[in-house]
């Protein structure tokens, strides 16, 4: 069963739990645009694909014993995932194997965290802030679906430039219809 709650800010890494207590219901992640579905075998996530028209797709291993360069590579590029960003097309993420954990901004601006474990496919709507980690275990294997060719740029929100972005602008639109 997916766990998902309000993230609780402490000084603890970003890949420990930070658990509020404050579970989060499935269909207030819905409300926010975000798709979860739990899905056993590759034919339904080749279904899926199908139905949302997703064309293309890759695979990616995030794993501290394995990553090229080492752990310390492995957490530079976790950093890099763990900064608030947008994208301007849906994230799709399908879990292998291990565990990660997704933050969503919700209509108040706090994070909601979902654990994110194998089977779990999460789909985030263009123009959403969210960041990415992994947990403790710093291993995960996962399926990303792409609409068209892949890419993974982030508009990061620090930069200030996200609010006057279309997707932004559209995906803050949708909250309120």
């Amino acid at each position: 069963m997916v766990k998902i709650y309000y993230y609780k800010e402490d000084d603890s890494p970003m890949t420990a739990p930070h658990d509020s207590g404050e579970p989060v219901a499935a269909e207030e992640l819905e409300k926010l645009g975000v798709f979860y579905k739990y899905i056993d075998s590759q034919a339904s996530v080749d279904n899926l694909a199908t139905e949302r028209q997703y064309k293309n797709r890759d695979y990616i291993t995030l794993d501290g014993a394995t990553f090229p360069g080492g752990e310390e590579a492995l957490n530079a590029k976790l950093d890099v995932f763990f900064n608030e960003h947008i994208h301007e097309d849906e994230e799709i993420r399908y879990i292998i194997d291990g565990t990660g954990y997704f933050d969503v901004r919700d209509n108040n601006d706090r994070w909601v965290r979902t654990l994110v474990e194998k089977y779990d496919l999460l789909i985030l709507p263009a123009g959403i802030y969210h960041r990415f980690t992994l947990t403790d275990d710093k291993f995960v294997k996962a399926l990303r679906l792409f609409k068209d060719e892949p890419k993974w740029v982030a508009l990061n929100r620090i930069d200030g430039n996200t609010e006057s972005n279309e997707f932004r602008k559209e995906y803050v639109a949708s909250l309120s219809s």
